[in-house]
C-alpha cells in the first residue's frame, strides 16, 4: 500500500527518547533539523512538530513524534495502546511515587516472593479506575498539578478510567533492594508510577516505581526508534514514516474514487458498516483519511489528500 509523498520534512518518526529530558525538549531539538522556529505574533515559521504521548523526563523509550501535516494524526496515535517495562522498589514509598520523590515510608519486603506478586497483579486487569499522581500534568483549576505539586500543595483528584491488557512478571531481586520487573500493556492515559504504588499497598509493603522505558505506542516500538542523540538532519529524512505507516493500528478500508471525491468536497457517501474509526484509502492505495459511520451515512473525522 502506497501514501503520499507529502515533503521531505512531513511524516512521522519514532524516538528513542533519554532520560532527563522531556518530551517537549525532543519536539524542540526535532523542530531546529526541521527549520521550524518562532515567528512574529506567536505563529511558527516551517512545519508543525508534536508528539504523541508524554513521557517523564526519567523515562525512557517510544516518543512518536508528528511533523507537518502528519500532527493532525496526534489525536489516534496518541490514544494507542502503550506497553512499559517498569521496576518496582518495594518496601519504600515517596510523595511523587517514584525514585525522585521525598521518602514517605519504609517496610520490610525481604519475605515478599514472585508468587506474592503475581496473586495481586489480577486485581488491576482489565477496566479499573487510577487517581492521578500529584506530579502529573493534568490541569485541576487552571493549572497543571505538577504546578501545584513544587509549592507543597496536595489537592483532591478524580479518578480517571483506564485499561491494563496484562501485566507480565519479567523478574523479581533483592539485591540492593527487593523490587520486581514488569510488562505492562495498557490504554493511553494509565500512570504507572501509580500502578507501582497500587501493587505496593496490595502487597502490604508500598511501593514506587524506580525506572520505566516504553517499548511500544501502538505499532511504532523500540525496533524502528532512532535515538535522539544520534539524529541529525539525514537521518530524521531517511526515518521518516508516511502517515499511512503510522496509523497501520487502525483498521483499513478501501474506498472508491467517487466516494474519496464525495469525502474531500465535506460529502457524506453511504455508510459501510463500520464500527470504529477507520484509515480510508483510494484504489490506488492513496491516504484519504479517518471515517466512521454516522447512521447510514459515511463521515470524514480527518481528510489528509
Amino acid at each position: 500500500m502506497t501514501d503520499l509523498a507529502i515533503d521531505p520534512n512531513e511524516g512521522v518518526i519514532v524516538i528513542d527518547k533519554p532520560a532527563g529530558m522531556t518530551s517537549h525538549d525532543v519536539v524542540g531539538k526535532i523542530r531546529r533539523l526541521v527549520g521550524s522556529r518562532p515567528g512574529r505574533k506567536g505563529k511558527r515559521q516551517g512545519p508543525k512538530v508534536g508528539h504523541a504521548g508524554t513521557l517523564d523526563p526519567a523515562a525512557t523509550g517510544v516518543l512518536v513524534v508528528c511533523i507537518g501535516r502528519a500532527t493532525r494524526l496526534v489525536p489516534w496515535l496518541q490514544a494507542a495502546t502503550k506497553t512499559y517495562e517498569a521496576t518496582v522498589r518495594l518496601g519504600r514509598t515517596t510523595d511523587t511515587l517514584d525514585d525522585d520523590g521525598v521518602e514517605t515510608s519504609t517496610t520490610d519486603a525481604s519475605h515478599v516472593t514472585t508468587d506474592d506478586v503475581q496473586g495481586v497483579l489480577g486485581q488491576f486487569i482489565g477496566d479499573i479506575e487510577q487517581i492521578p499522581p500529584m506530579v502529573s500534568a493534568i490541569r485541576v483549576d487552571g493549572e497543571r498539578l505538577h504546578e501545584k505539586a513544587r509549592r507543597g500543595e496536595v489537592v483532591e483528584r478524580n479518578p480517571r478510567p483506564v485499561t491494563i491488557q496484562s501485566i507480565t512478571i519479567d523478574g523479581m531481586g533483592y539485591e540492593p533492594y527487593p523490587h520486581v520487573a514488569l510488562t505492562v500493556v495498557c490504554s493511553a492515559g494509565t500512570y504507572i508510577r501509580t500502578l507501582a504504588d497500587d501493587i505496593g499497598q496490595a502487597l502490604g509493603v508500598g511501593g514506587h516505581l524506580t525506572a520505566l522505558r516504553r517499548t511500544a505506542s501502538g505499532q511504532s516500538t523500540l525496533a524502528e526508534a532512532v535515538p535522539l542523540e544520534e539524529l541529525d538532519e539525514a537521518g530524521l529524512r531517511a526515518a521518516l514514516q508516511p502517515p499511512l505507516t503510522a496509523l497501520s493500528f487502525l483498521p483499513t478500508v478501501t474506498i472508491t474514487s467517487a466516494m474519496a471525491e464525495q469525502l474531500r468536497n465535506g460529502q457524506r457517501p453511504v455508510a459501510l458498516g463500520l464500527s470504529t474509526d477507520t484509515v480510508a484509502v483510494d484504489p490506488d492505495g492513496y491516504l484519504v483519511g479517518i471515517v466512521h459511520d454516522v447512521g447510514n451515512q459515511l463521515v470524514s473525522k480527518l481528510i489528509m489528500h
